[in-house]
């Protein structure tokens, strides 16, 4: 399988659904591989049409980890198969991010969106790292990523816009399996493939309503390496690296990460 394939095979066809993708496939430094029908991250599920529930079920879709504030998952509460588990852990009090207010906006009012989004997001992703609520939303993500023992029963985790929170989601978990830096960095950038015609038509209102945001909104709803780098040099600065992190920080034990890796990886 070609990347072209493997990357359209990565990104779910859904009617209503952005950013939905699999971690199944991904290699690991050890050459194991992330099995597929095991765990997916996405954007919101609000907008889901019966035909896409429909998809999630037969996919064998059995938990959703919704890391949304209260706020944001009251304003659109998330579209379910009957009888998912559906759980809230919210990596923030208030989405940080910014992508909720901006995906519910009709474009002429943006009077909240910050003068500076790149900052704004780097100050994001230093929250995502050092902040307790975020710490501990991570914890008991991993804490459910452990109850998953069952093959093809999949396990979602989401945000707003599938980027920033699951973004961090995703590093820690891959980070945790084994899977290179490279790999999680290239799957970290996928999210402005996977949203593209969403972003340019946002963009594209922006840019005839209030010219003047077009960078700032830009950055706030795209993903850039940057915001990933300052996550990591904020974690070497906390830990020391990456696993010490997962283990002093997110108390994901030695014990834990063999567990992971046997239900994971292939």
């Amino acid at each position: 399988m070609d990347n072209a394939t493997k990357q359209s095979h990565r990104i779910l066809d859904l009617e209503k659904g952005r950013n939905f993708r699999e971690l199944g496939g991904y290699k690991t430094t050890d050459g194991h591989t992330i099995k597929y029908h095991k765990v997916l991250r996405s954007a919101g599920l609000g907008d889901l049409t019966d035909k896409d529930i429909n998809f999630l079920s037969n996919y064998g879709l059995k938990t959703d980890i919704d890391f949304r504030s209260k706020d944001e998952a009251e304003k659109k509460p998330d579209r379910i198969p009957t009888g998912t588990k559906y759980l809230s852990l919210p990596v923030f009090k208030e989405d940080e991010t910014e992508a909720s207010k901006i995906q519910g906006t009709s474009i002429p009012d943006l009077d909240y969106v910050p003068i500076d989004g790149y900052n704004h997001m780097l100050d994001a992703y230093l929250d995502m790292i050092n902040g307790e609520q975020a710490k501990t939303a991570y914890q008991n993500f991993f804490g459910e990523l452990l109850g998953n023992e069952t093959d093809n029963e999949v396990l979602l985790f989401h945000c707003s816009a599938g980027k920033d929170r699951t973004g961090m989601g995703a590093f820690f978990l891959m980070s945790a399996l084994g899977v290179p830096m490279t790999t999680i960095k290239d799957d970290y950038l996928l999210t402005n493939k996977a949203s593209k015609s969403y972003i340019d038509n946002l963009l594209s209102e922006v840019l005839e309503h209030e010219p003047s945001l077009v960078d700032t909104i830009k950055a706030l709803m795209t993903v850039n390496i940057n915001y990933l780098n300052t996550a990591e040099k904020a974690i070497k600065e906390t830990s020391g690296s990456i696993d010490n992190y997962i283990k002093d920080e997110l108390k994901v034990s030695s014990s834990d990460i063999k567990d992971l890796k046997k239900i994971y990886l292939a």
